[in-house]
C-alpha cells in the first residue's frame, strides 16, 4: 500500500505516515523512492491509535474559534467569528515570495502547481462561525463547493473544500 491509501485509511496525513515508516512505527520499505506499507502493521498501529484517547466532543463557541485565530465581529445584532485562514484548515500549505507570489505549495500533502493555489482560495470567499445558531458558515462561488486538483505525481482528485476546511476547523478545537 502506498503512503496516500494509507494515510486515508488511517485518517492522518501523508507526512504523519511517512514518519510512522522512518521511525519503525509500521512495517515498510522503500522502493524506488516510495513507500510500499505492510497493510497488517497499519491496521495494528490504527488499533494503537484508537486506544490511546478516546474521541472529544467538539464544542464550537466564539472563545474556541477566536482561540484558533478567528476575529469575532459584531454588529446589528450579529454575532460571527470569521475564519480568514481557512485554507489552512482546507489542507492547503503555501508559501509566498515577499512580492505575494506563491513559491510553493502543497494540498493534502501533495505538491501542486503554483497557479492552482489562486484557484483553490478564489473557491470559498468567506467562511465563519455564526454564534446565533452554533454553525459553520461559508460562501463559495457558483455552488462550487468542490475543486478538482491534479498532483505533480498525476493523481487526480476532487475535494469537497467546504467540507475538508469545516473539518480542519473542528479538529483544531478538538486539539485545545
Amino acid at each position: 500500500m502506498n503512503t496516500s491509501t494509507a494515510a486515508t485509511e488511517a485518517h492522518v496525513t501523508v507526512a504523519t505516515i511517512r514518519t510512522w515508516c522512518r521511525v519503525g512505527a509500521v512495517a515498510a520499505v522503500k522502493q524506488a523512492g516510495r513507500w510500499i506499507i505492510d497493510t497488517a502493521s497499519l491496521a495494528a498501529r490504527i488499533a494503537i491509535g484508537a486506544m490511546k484517547r478516546p474521541a472529544r466532543k467538539v464544542v464550537l463557541s466564539v472563545e474556541t474559534l477566536t482561540a484558533i485565530g478567528g476575529r469575532r465581529w459584531q454588529k446589528n445584532g450579529m454575532d460571527r467569528v470569521y475564519i480568514n485562514d481557512w485554507a489552512q484548515f482546507a489542507g492547503l500549505d503555501a508559501s509566498y515570495y515577499k512580492t505575494g507570489n506563491v513559491c510553493g505549495a502543497t494540498f493534502k500533502g501533495h505538491s501542486i502547481a503554483n497557479g492552482r493555489v489562486a484557484g483553490i482560495v478564489a473557491t470559498i470567499d468567506k467562511v465563519w462561525f455564526d454564534a446565533a445558531d452554533g454553525q459553520l458558515h461559508a460562501r463559495y462561488y457558483d455552488g462550487a463547493r468542490s475543486y478538482e486538483i491534479r498532483f505533480y505525481d498525476g493523481i487526480r482528485q476532487t475535494f469537497d473544500l467546504v467540507a475538508a476546511t469545516f473539518a480542519g476547523i473542528k479538529a483544531a478545537v478538538a486539539a485545545l
